[in-house]
């Protein structure tokens, strides 16, 4: 799974250093959007000229970033 880490990259004279998908000013926020707003990802794949494993980085880097968050939940009492 580390391999696929590799495909994201943080440069600060591309997107502001965002994460991004190596060699691509395609950033792994835009990834998750599009996959949340129910595009599947072979078509993101073919749209933005990137691969699955290029998703799947996608995805497992926003697993890792979340992961190290504390998350605070509202309860209703």
């Amino acid at each position: 799974m580390e391999k696929l880490l590799r495909r994201i990259v943080s440069d600060p004279h591309v997107m502001a250093g965002k994460p991004v998908i190596r060699g691509t000013r395609i950033t792994v926020d835009t990834i998750l959007e599009l996959l949340a707003s129910g595009m599947k990802p072979e078509d993101i794949a073919e749209d933005y000229n990137i691969s699955l494993d290029d998703i799947r980085a996608a995805l497992l880097y926003a697993a890792k970033i979340l992961g190290k968050e504390e998350i605070i939940i509202e309860t209703r009492a």
